[in-house]
């Protein structure tokens, strides 16, 4: 049993606490590799905004249980290096979909998980969570839970409709499991194509995609019904059509991928929306410094000159979100 406080890690009790209060929200960046968490901490310790680190089960398998363990107390150490004498990381783990594997993580010092038992019925969602909170309580780990189902592919998560969150349902959802933050469907979209072109309408003038507007009234009622209760915001990358063009200008094939507008964004992060899970923009940072490189030094075979690049972009990407879109800057000085 490894306890998360002893790798320097904490839970999101009090950083959601603090967001819901301020008005804005803290970033969840996924990782799968080094770049990737060297970026994060880079650009949180430089901008001391608190992080929330996810896992997906597929990353978990990709880069192993034992080094990640070990890479989330080298990034708490990294982070104190950079001078953010009091970094705030969360460790997380994203759409765990079996008790097993929530206990596996709360085990091996993950300071968060997450159930996602969306895709069951009611009850059964219910008695799923519920049984995870138990378990991750008894060492201080925070859950969150899912109600509604996201559209969209990510990892293992796969589902061919959305299905918005019933606010009727939140209440009793949120009370007879003892979550501690509710992740709710009202429009966001798993992957770099979160909306089928027959969803959007098209710009005349540069031919892009125009997404529908998320279901502001849906959030408004969860609110209503869950006064200062953490929901988080799954799905919410907004796919920056420069880096859709750098890839596929460099070799790459990504038609219509379209994302959340960033001022949908900012608009969510001041209510009580206090966790927004961004993923498939820093796969494009990455991918589209890496085919820049490649494309323009085919002779280059040594990984260091394109992935730092793409850690690099990711620094900024990063950033931007932090400061332009969340406002968690400053939050964990």
């Amino acid at each position: 049993m490894v306890n998360y406080k002893d790798l320097g890690l904490v839970n999101t009790r009090e950083m959601f606490a603090k967001a819901v209060d301020g008005g804005y929200a803290i970033p969840a960046f996924n990782f799968n590799n080094m770049e990737q968490l060297q970026a994060i901490i880079k650009a949180c310790a430089e901008t001391k905004s608190p992080v929330i680190l996810q896992v997906s089960s597929g990353a978990r398998k990709y880069a192993n249980q034992t080094l990640l363990r070990y890479m989330a107390e080298g990034a708490v150490e990294y982070a104190k290096e950079l001078g953010w004498e009091h970094p705030q990381i969360c460790l997380h783990l994203d759409h765990g979909d079996t008790f097993e594997l929530c206990k596996s993580c709360v085990d091996f010092g993950f300071s968060s998980v997450m159930i996602d038992g969306s895709s069951l019925p009611y009850e059964e969602n219910i008695a799923l969570t519920k049984r995870v909170v138990e378990y991750a309580h008894q060492f201080d780990v925070t859950v969150e839970a899912e109600l509604g189902v996201l559209a969209g592919v990510e990892d293992d998560v796969v589902a061919e409709e959305s299905h918005y969150t019933k606010p009727e349902e939140v209440i009793d959802f949120a009370t007879r499991t003892g979550c501690d933050s509710l992740a709710i469907s009202i429009g966001t979209s798993h992957g770099a194509y979160k909306f089928k072109p027959e969803q959007c309408e098209r710009d005349p003038q540069t031919g892009k995609l125009v997404p529908p507007p998320l279901a502001f009234d849906v959030l408004a009622e969860v609110e209503k019904k869950l006064p200062g209760f953490p929901i988080v915001l799954h799905g919410s990358s907004s796919v920056p059509q420069e880096y859709v063009d750098i890839i596929n200008s460099h070799g790459g094939n990504l038609p219509d991928a379209v994302g959340i507008p960033e001022e949908q964004l900012r608009q969510a992060a001041k209510s009580a929306v206090c966790k927004i899970n961004i993923d498939s923009d820093s796969r494009l940072a990455f991918t589209a410094a890496v085919r820049k490189v490649l494309a323009e030094k085919p002779g280059e075979f040594d990984p260091r000159k394109y992935c730092g690049p793409a850690r690099d972009e990711m620094v900024k990407l990063y950033k931007h979100k932090i400061i332009e879109v969340l406002g968690s800057d400053g939050k964990a000085e």
